[in-house]
């Protein structure tokens, strides 16, 4: 059997620990950058550098950013009495292609899954409580996913929110049972804002 150089095969170790790439994927990306000119290379290796001196998650909703807040944060044209929470940043950029929804987000980075040890210290849940007693917000959209991880985030933040008069709500129907919203179409995402429900 042949061997593979120890860089070669490094590079299909680290491409290996990302989402969703395999082992054949991973063997397939590093041989396709082994074929690829030098220069691009180059400005994938410096846009990977650069995205990670230069992106960071915003201090309060917890979205990407370039400084200490995110555009969404800093707009003064959001609708500042209504909070949408998500679990992950593509959640933002999926409801945000609709056109449907102004009002601000927050992220939890995540659902509860205690069966994988995600409890809610390690999400975004305190930073949300936190941000309820600061901010003046009169709902909560809870738009985590329609799987039984986003349910039971939904039925505890639901939980957690109840003594406050804030009103919560919940995304409507139109979302498939176990999808995920980053994957959902805008029509769909659109339809089930427009009809959420008390939750």
């Amino acid at each position: 059997m042949a061997e593979i150089p120890a860089a070669l095969a490094r590079v299909m170790e680290e491409l290996g620990r990302l989402p969703g790439i395999g082992p054949k994927t991973a063997q397939r990306l590093s041989f396709y950058i082994l074929r690829t000119p030098r220069e691009s290379v180059d400005r994938l290796a410096a846009a990977l550098t650069e995205v990670k001196a230069r992106i960071r998650f915003c201090n309060d909703c917890f979205f990407i950013a370039e400084g200490e807040q995110c555009t969404i944060c800093l707009s003064s044209r959001r609708d500042r009495t209504v909070l949408c929470v998500v679990e992950e940043p593509l959640d933002v950029l999926a409801i945000e292609r609709t056109g449907e929804y102004h009002g601000l987000y927050h992220v939890l980075h995540g659902a509860l899954s205690p069966i994988d040890g995600v409890g809610p210290e390690e999400l975004k849940i305190a930073e949300l409580l936190g941000r309820l007693r600061r901010e003046p917000f009169t709902e909560v959209i809870l738009a985590t996913d329609p799987d039984m991880e986003g349910e039971a985030t939904a039925a505890y933040l639901a939980e957690q929110l109840a003594p406050s008069a804030v009103r919560t709500s919940r995304l409507a129907h139109g979302l498939p049972v176990g999808g995920e919203l980053e994957y959902a179409d805008e029509l769909t995402l659109a339809r089930a804002f427009s009809g959420r429900r008390a939750f």
